[in-house]
């Protein structure tokens, strides 16, 4: 059985609309307003709907009204082509447009403004709110988060009062407890004030003068703290106060635990590198030598470079100083920095005009032998630069 054919209906494909401005474009004569109406809708691109409609407001309405439309989003503005359409012809051929749709353009426009409106007041207040809420300093957070640290601590550290006969001064994971609350260095510091008072009144405890020590005190008022601090802590015995102080002194160290492996563990800071124009503010070199007619390159290409040719006008000694293996040179002051002292040399010049010239014309590779060439004794070259040095090349 053969089967039945189906004839597929064909789409009917728009036509695309082609480039910008086409408004000014509308077709004038025999023009109507269904016949504008149509050209905006089918040849106007969209993105000029908005642009229209926005002139339009913008050329009859007040800023106020104009700024509170800007507030809304595009499509809600230019996404009529009705209203651009209608928009156009009011500030062009105002003839065209139908009385009937005044009012209407009127109304709409001023919806527009009373939205937009509406939308600027509502940031405001929301910016207003937010300008109100207290925002905690970091120090205050540290603080907070200190405290929240603590209240498992302190429910420990309370039997050391509650029920010391149970109590265990050693009974307590701070490791666990300090990582499982997140403490830093700054939380470990803090926690360290909380207690640090109470360390020190259990140490006076622990040291607290007999009644007949008390009784030798000339100071009336230091005899009345000793003998006040003796009738506060009356009721604990030696082995009361040693527990006590234990506890004390477990806290402090597990604070100083985490306050050491912070030490331990942060990253030195790395100081910055000085910038290349920083480097070369005090070197001195000769910028130009008429005896010679040279002229120094910029000393700021020797920073971070393996090889410089320098030229001393005083002395006539050509010099090459090299970098030391795997490291670029660097200047400080008026000093040369990282240069392999054995492989930086200097000869003095017997004809220094003529050298100079053959310097001048040779390329990379025949510098290399450049030195070897003339024939007189080599010294050491010391990386300083004065007033007579001329920077040859780099590189």
């Amino acid at each position: 059985m053969a089967k039945a054919t189906t004839t597929r209906k064909k789409k009917t494909v728009r036509a695309v609309r082609r480039g910008a401005n086409m408004m000014p474009l509308m077709p004038s004569k025999g023009l109507t307003w269904d016949k504008a109406k149509y050209y905006t809708h089918y040849e106007v691109e969209s993105k000029e709907w908005l642009t229209t409609v926005k002139t339009y407001i913008k050329n009859n309405y007040d800023k106020q009204v104009v700024s509170s439309i800007n507030k809304l989003p595009d499509w809600k503005v230019g996404g009529k082509s009705h209203w651009t359409c209608a928009a156009y012809l009011l500030d062009n051929q105002p003839d065209l447009f139908p009385t009937v749709y005044k009012e209407g353009i009127k109304k709409w426009i001023q919806e527009l403004a009373e939205e937009g409106a509406a939308i600027a007041q509502e940031k405001k207040a929301e910016e207003k709110t937010k300008k109100n809420v207290y925002v905690p300093s970091i120090q205050e957070r540290i603080r907070d988060q200190s405290i929240e640290a603590t209240h498992a601590i302190e429910q420990w550290y309370e039997g050391m009062f509650t029920d010391r006969k149970k109590f265990d001064a050693n009974g307590f994971d701070f490791a666990s407890h300090f990582a499982k609350m997140k403490v830093t260095q700054a939380h470990a510091r803090k926690i360290k004030t909380m207690y640090e008072g109470e360390l020190a009144e259990a140490y006076l405890v622990q040291d607290q003068p007999t009644p007949g020590q008390i009784n030798k005190i000339k100071d009336l008022h230091k005899q009345d703290m000793a003998q006040q601090l003796r009738e506060g802590y009356a009721h604990l015995k030696k082995a009361d106060i040693k527990l006590w102080i234990t506890a004390l002194e477990n806290i402090m160290s597990a604070c100083d635990l985490i306050i050491d492996t912070a030490k331990a563990t942060r990253k030195p800071r790395k100081k910055a590198a000085p910038s290349k124009e920083k480097q070369i503010a005090k070197l001195k070199y000769c910028v130009t030598d008429d005896k010679y007619k040279l002229a120094s390159i910029n000393p700021i290409d020797m920073i971070d470079s393996t090889e410089i040719w320098v030229f001393n006008t005083k002395t006539r000694k050509i010099g090459k100083y090299v970098a030391e293996e795997g490291l670029t040179m660097k200047v400080k002051g008026t000093t040369l920095e990282f240069f392999d002292e054995k492989a930086s040399l200097q000869k003095t010049l017997r004809k220094p005009e003529e050298t100079l010239k053959e310097f001048k014309k040779a390329s990379k590779v025949k510098l290399r032998k450049f030195l070897d060439e003339i024939k007189t004794m080599e010294t050491k070259l010391n990386g300083r630069f004065n007033a007579d040095t001329i920077i040859l090349k780099v590189y």
